[in-house]
């Protein structure tokens, strides 16, 4: 007989799906579809010669530790550049203090795994990543949602959701947030707000999720100090990784918390993979260890700044006088707002065939709203194609505006 496998099927599957993004991935695959999908490095800046030398020096001096199992905490020697460079940054930590991860993500479902019972509430921004949200929803977590505005997440809202939350005999397990150059919008949390939000979680013990995948990634304006460098009682632990530093391929991440939490953390961490690859491990380490990766980002943000600006400019010219758009001060995407009578999962639809695509915004809201945002990747894509996948972009919301059904929606924004 058949296995019915739907019955066998753990109650967290349900919450399950596929990510938006790496279903439209499979689309924009095809080549002559310009992408401002995907949340993608430019490949022409990956390290590919100094990674070469890297791997051969590897197996040169140390093959065999290279493709042996290895610790789990991660590479010591990485761990401690990864410590000597926070400390650069406000972030005092030392190499225990870290756990290197397979990705940003592997961190996010660790603290899934470790905080989250089912039915638990996280607070987060909207929108906030659709990768978090997976990871935490296969942990049954329920969300506090608070709203955002051009200097990141109300910290007003949030004071007084925690407060009704523990008014009421509840709690918020804990606060997820991306300060710098937030995927999905770019935006980025005002210093005065990142004071406040360490303070109030603090107050209520409710501990603080930075993700800062896009931090160093500024390429204008002056840097604002992490949540953890603001952090006095280890009340914050922080993701960051190589991914868009280096090579995203090699999938290389690390948290940085207190030692409570790294040994659960670690213990978490060991049934799922038993240690990061070691091989990748070491020849990141050799490529990053002498400065390398100081000069490297500055071709990365130069690039990236000139990328934005030209998406910009693209949206100001081909996009309607009612939608609104950020701009970002650094990372790699563009948020923009519609009118809310254009639902962009259609509107994708319409500019597919149009051969461009885009992220539609729905899915970074938790609570289901967001129907007519869109996220823009400007990153990944050189600037001539840009300036033509915006044109294409803008000709199918045109269409969507001019469409005979809009008197029978509403049109205000």
């Amino acid at each position: 007989m058949p296995t019915d496998w739907q019955q066998l099927f753990a109650e967290r599957t349900a919450r399950m799906r596929a990510s938006d993004i790496r279903e439209i991935l499979k689309v924009t695959a095809q080549r002559d579809i310009i992408s401002l999908a995907g949340g993608l490095p430019a490949p022409e800046l990956f390290p590919v010669d100094e990674f070469r030398r890297a791997f051969e020096w590897v197996f040169e001096t140390a093959g065999a530790t290279a493709l042996q199992y290895g610790p789990s905490e991660g590479y010591r020697p990485l761990r401690e550049f990864v410590a000597q460079r926070s400390g650069k940054f406000g972030i005092r930590c030392a190499a225990e203090d870290i756990l290197v991860t397979n990705g940003s993500q592997q961190g996010l479902d660790l603290i899934g795994k470790t905080l989250l019972d089912p039915g638990d509430t996280v607070m987060v921004e909207k929108p906030t990543y659709l990768g978090a949200l997976q990871a935490f929803n296969q942990y049954q977590a329920k969300y506090a949602v608070v709203p955002m505005d051009e200097e990141g997440m109300r910290v007003d809202a949030a004071e007084r959701l925690l407060a009704a939350q523990h008014q009421s005999g509840r709690r918020i397990k804990f606060i997820y947030a991306l300060p710098n150059f937030q995927n999905p919008t770019g935006r980025t949390m005002s210093l005065d707000r990142r004071k406040a939000l360490v303070e109030v979680a603090s107050r209520y013990g409710v501990p603080i999720l930075e993700d800062d995948p896009y931090g160093e990634l500024r390429f204008e304006g002056e840097p604002l100090p992490s949540l953890k460098a603001l952090d006095r009682d280890g009340n914050v632990i922080y993701m960051g990784t190589f991914s868009k530093l280096l090579a995203p391929g090699f999938r290389l991440g690390w948290l940085v918390a207190s030692q409570d939490a790294m040994e659960v953390l670690l213990h978490a961490k060991q049934p799922s993979d038993l240690h990061t690859g070691m091989a990748q491990q070491m020849a990141t380490y050799h490529v990053a260890k002498d400065g390398f990766i100081d000069g490297h980002l500055e071709h990365i943000r130069r690039l990236y700044g000139e990328r934005r600006d030209v998406m910009l400019r693209a949206i100001e010219e081909h996009f309607p006088s009612d939608a609104r758009w950020t701009r970002p001060s650094g990372g790699m995407f563009v948020w923009a707002e519609l009118p809310e009578y254009i639902d962009t999962r259609e509107l994708l639809l319409d500019s597919v065939k149009e051969r461009v695509a885009f992220v539609p915004g729905q899915g970074f809201h938790p609570d289901g709203t967001g129907t007519n945002t869109m996220r823009l990747n400007f990153s990944n894509v050189p600037s001539d194609q840009l300036r033509e996948g915006i044109r294409r972009l803008g000709r199918a919301i045109q269409q969507r505006v001019e469409s005979p059904t809009r008197s029978e929606r509403p049109v205000s924004i």
